[in-house]
């Protein structure tokens, strides 16, 4: 078969068979009284398995070396193909969610796409000094996209950077909630933690609703944030957890602040000091869990767990009871303080 019908049949152009027979990777068996190549079925499936060959990315000197080298294995070098295939993946991902950082930010000129690409390589960067300039950098809140802010937070290991991320995020206006929301069902436990500390410091709203289904998470950590963050704002269906961080005394002074600020809603005050009760009576055997607890009570506005003190001061655990002891005393001048404050002020009126 003459070189223009293979190249008919095959698909494979007339130019491309004399640069294989160039190279010697497919060389027809013979040729005709007047010189022109004859490939024989043997050379037209050669053809193809050149052509099969290099549709898996191999270079033509690879491909000669996969079908002349009889003792050749091809799994090193699929491999390999494997590995320089997801990089160049990983790449084009990483050029598609750049592109898409871009159009998010609606950018009105070249200066703004400038400046965001900017951004982009300084978050990037292996120099957590260079990452932390970049969230700091003092540009318009508006101009920085949110969503960008908060993924390079759920990936963000340096402290310090974190630290500056989750500000320039908050100066943003808020946005991101759902980049940050995605973290908080992550797998990895970190990534989780990330989420939820960033979340608790953006304003109101519907990171509050997020937080509050974080409270649930099997990572104390995570729940401790969401706690904190969803009790501050009044959240009442962040009581267990707070409860349950003074007995295990994570963050407990900030716990039991915020029990005694949800405390102040008259609804809710007897079920907080009842769950605290109830933890007391739970942990008869450790004084330390019970010192907490006892702490945690004084927090609770007015006078409302004064008798429980009293009734504490008198406890066979000495730890617990000095410190009852100490808070019964703080109470009663704070109480005694008030009404003399009530009475003076009332001669005052009565005069």
């Amino acid at each position: 078969m003459l070189i223009g019908e293979v190249a008919r049949r095959s698909g494979v152009s007339a130019r491309m068979l004399r640069h294989y027979d160039s190279l010697g990777l497919v060389q027809p068996t013979g040729r005709t009284v007047g010189g022109y190549r004859e490939y024989t079925p043997d050379d037209i499936r050669r053809i193809f398995y050149v052509e099969g060959l290099r549709s898996l990315g191999l270079s033509l000197r690879q491909v000669a070396r996969t079908l002349d080298d009889p003792g050749f294995t091809p799994s090193a070098l699929v491999g390999d193909l494997i590995r320089k295939t997801e990089e160049r993946l990983d790449r084009e991902h990483e050029l598609l969610d750049r592109l898409r950082t871009v159009d998010a930010a609606e950018p009105a000129g070249w200066q703004d796409v400038a400046r965001i690409v900017d951004l982009l390589h300084g978050l990037g960067s292996p120099s957590a000094a260079r990452r932390q300039q970049a969230a700091l950098a003092p540009t318009e809140p508006a101009a920085v996209p949110a969503e960008l802010l908060a993924t390079a937070i759920l990936t963000e290991s340096d402290p310090n950077v974190a630290g500056a991320l989750r500000w320039a995020l908050a100066r943003a206006g808020g946005a991101g909630v759902a980049n940050l929301a995605s973290g908080l069902t992550s797998v990895d436990v970190d990534v989780r933690r990330r989420a939820a500390l960033a979340l608790a410091e953006l304003p109101d709203g519907e990171a509050t609703a997020t937080l509050t289904g974080a409270l649930g998470d099997p990572d104390p950590t995570v729940r401790g944030h969401a706690a904190l963050a969803v009790g501050a704002r009044g959240g009442t269906r962040a009581v267990p957890t707070l409860v349950g961080m003074v007995v295990e005394g994570r963050n407990d002074v900030e716990a039991a602040e915020t029990l005694g600020t949800l405390a102040r809603d008259a609804a809710w005050a007897d079920r907080i000091l009842a769950a605290l009760v109830d933890e007391l009576a739970a942990h008869t055997a450790d004084p330390t869990v019970r010192v907490r607890l006892t702490q945690a009570l004084a927090e609770l506005p007015g006078t409302i767990a004064l008798a429980t003190l009293r009734q504490l001061a008198h406890d066979d655990d000495r730890p617990v009871a000095l410190v009852a002891s100490a808070l019964v005393t703080v109470l009663e001048n704070r109480s005694d303080e008030r009404t003399g404050d009530a009475t003076a002020g009332g001669s005052h009126r009565h005069g």
